[in-house]
């Protein structure tokens, strides 16, 4: 037995071995290419990243064994703490395989590649392809980036400060900083991390600082009271015994038994190794061997749900945990999930030294270290309050876009990638312009673009309450974040029955002024947009909302569960005692952050028969698209998973 334990160690270590050689021979690689000494621009030439990404999806393309299995991911960054090294992004040349760009368009202004929307996807993407060399201009319609995982700031009076106002550093301390999106990141502060974001973060050479922390808090409906104890393997069998029994206890074993060698093998093939072609079986089968065998043995795994009656799961809390853990990472509970997301849940999730992590200053800091990696390269930019009005298209070819207010015309002469919505990213292409995607547009939105209708699904929107408080009023010894699920018997996705509270200056004190907590709690992904489809006509009219009695009356209903759940943990905390209060509903998704119905994705389960998520290509040449409404799905190293594999796509695959 320990011999065997010796052999996988040295597989281990070689696998690590091969990981950092392939990093540190991309990091070589752009340092060349910042001297302009890797690309002959003259020559039109390209330098192109072989892969840098691992998706389930590629496998599954390439293999013919499924797809709608990017949301792994999720799990993945949530879960694990250590792994190996980031895959590496290995630079060579090859000419573009776009035939050449002639347009009678006169433009204003002329860059290599555009992305519309600085979301994660539309960062990651566009500083992947900045470090090659490739001018790129992001445009962003919001006036702070981040799209849904955008960072927004008050001051003590309730006042919107944006950031562009703010001058320097020092002006930031007496400001509240309001993460409007994700406050849940793991997989990150490690070096040796599966996490795709990491991986960008290490190839684009920006990052911000990462705080860890262990402590996690839960109010559920076998502990009402709450607990609070420090995540991991040990931890987590305590929490089954006590609400669930032996029976929970010994149903985890036999469900770690069964799905933990799935995990293991699969991960045992480096991301960087990965392409969405033929070539995967020189890249992984002709190298990873083993690894690649067991891909092929767990094929199904790739686009079956995770069936919690086949699995044999008995104990009823477990089950339920499960749900929850599903739903709160990516929207749809565990048997709409794929098994291989389970897989990696239950290999990774409950390691020993576990530990969550917190970038500094927010998820602000986290998006402006995406938004850097654009920025510092030469002749590439990040604009904000810049919105597209259409993308140019001629000839079946997206060659630039037209802005809204001032007409503009930027040309592309490579790509034009869509970081928005599918409906945004349909609606800045007219009908008629291309058939395929006019047919495309049609299978998708249907003719009303309402899911009642037949139109693709979407996952429910949020609500989310945005509170400044006195220090005070949260306790010491309160963890910084806490999950509170109300009733099982609801199901996971009834309204409000799950809420998520992080108390994000617990871990930063600068991300609210001295003496202050910054507060953001919300109901996790079950808020149905149909409920407020009465007020749509308010939308745009803010002065019209603050005196509309019923619209009030209903936006206060609804945020009452997660004043309940900040109050399970922090008693002190009411309406009358806080200094700035803030609510968003998803009408304010929908305004603010241009999601058709308040959407944040699409939620097809495994094996839908009438709809799989759209791939990062279109059947326009030269138009990609990225974000959560691509085959990656929802969730944070989803978002990122998408914008590699569009940039992967752009600058095409040679190895």
């Amino acid at each position: 037995m320990r011999a065997k334990e010796r052999e996988e160690e040295r597989e281990k270590e070689k696998g690590d071995l091969d990981s950092l050689q392939f990093f540190q021979c991309h990091r070589r690689l752009l340092r060349l290419k910042s001297l302009s000494l890797l690309r002959e621009r003259d020559d039109k030439e390209r330098v192109i990243l072989i892969n840098p990404i691992h998706t389930p999806d590629t496998i599954g393309k390439t293999l013919g064994f499924g797809c709608c299995v990017f949301r792994f991911f999720e799990f993945v960054a949530i879960f694990i703490a250590t792994a190996f090294r980031p895959p590496p992004a290995v630079a060579v040349r090859r000419r573009s395989n776009l035939s050449p760009l002639k347009s009678s368009i006169i433009a204003d202004e002329e860059v290599d590649c555009i992305v519309i929307g600085s979301g994660i996807g539309g960062l990651s993407c566009a500083g992947l392809l900045a470090a090659t060399g490739r001018t790129v201009k992001v445009l962003e319609k919001h006036y702070e980036i981040g799209g849904c995982a955008h960072e927004f700031y008050m001051d003590l009076n309730g006042k919107t400060v944006p950031s562009a106002s703010i001058k320097n550093l020092s002006e930031r301390k007496d400001l509240f900083h309001f993460e409007a999106g994700p406050s849940l990141y793991s997989g990150l502060s490690d070096e040796r991390s599966p996490n795709p974001l990491k991986h960008i973060f290490q190839m684009i050479e920006e990052e911000p600082e990462w705080i860890t922390y262990d402590q996690w808090g839960a109010f559920l409906p076998e502990a009402p009271e709450g607990y609070q104890m420090s995540i991991g393997a040990e931890n987590f069998l305590k929490i089954l015994r006590t609400y669930g029994g032996e029976e929970a206890v010994e149903d985890w074993e036999m469900l770690a038994k069964s799905l933990r060698p799935m995990a293991s093998g699969i991960k045992g093939i480096p991301h960087a190794a990965i392409r969405s072609d033929a070539g995967i079986f020189l890249t992984v089968g002709a190298k990873y061997p083993k690894s690649f065998y067991n891909v092929l043995r767990y094929a199904p795994a790739f686009s079956e749900s995770f069936d919690l009656d086949e699995l044999g799961l008995k104990s009823e809390f477990l089950r339920n945990y499960l749900d929850m853990l599903a739903f709160l990472l990516q929207g749809l509970p565990a048997n709409q999930t794929l098994k291989v997301v389970m897989a990696f849940m239950v290999d990774d999730f409950f390691k020993e030294n576990a530990v969550m992590d917190f970038p500094k200053g927010g998820s602000g800091a986290l998006m402006g270290a995406l938004a850097r990696g654009v920025t510092k390269r030469k002749g590439c930019s990040v604009d904000i309050s810049t919105a597209v009005d259409e993308v140019i298209i001629e000839n079946n070819r997206a060659i630039g876009v037209r802005l809204a207010k001032s007409g503009k015309i930027i040309r592309a002469k490579e790509a034009v990638i869509s970081n928005a919505d599918l409906t945004n990213t349909f609606n800045f292409v007219p009908e008629g312009v291309s058939p395929n995607f006019d047919e495309e547009r049609k299978k998708f939105l249907g003719n009303t673009n309402n899911p009642k209708d037949g139109s693709v699904p979407y996952c429910k929107s949020f609500m989310h309450l945005h509170l400044g408080v006195k220090s005070e009023l949260i306790p010491e010894d309160a963890p910084p974040q806490w999950t509170v699920v109300q009733d099982w018997s609801k199901g996971i996705e009834f309204i409000g029955n799950v809420v998520v509270v992080s108390v994000g200056s617990k871990l930063d004190q600068s991300m609210a002024p001295p003496g202050y907590h910054v507060i953001h709690a919300y109901t996790a992904g079950n808020e149905p947009y149909e409920d407020w489809e009465q007020f749509e006509h308010l939308m745009d009219d803010a002065a019209a909302r603050d005196k509309d009695e019923a619209y009030q009356a209903f936006k206060n209903a609804r945020a009452q569960p997660i004043w309940d759940a900040i109050q399970k943990r922090a008693p002190a905390v009411t309406k009358e005692s806080v200094t700035v209060e803030k609510v968003a509903t998803p009408l304010t998704h929908a305004r603010f952050l241009s999601r058709h119905r308040g959407n944040y994705g699409l939620a097809i389960p495994p094996g839908d028969e009438g709809f799989s998520f759209p791939g990062v290509t279109t059947p326009i040449e030269g138009y990609y698209r990225c974000g959560d409404s691509t085959t990656s799905g929802i969730g944070v190293p989803a978002t990122a998973s998408s914008g590699a594999l569009c940039a992967n796509s752009i600058m095409s695959v040679l190895n």
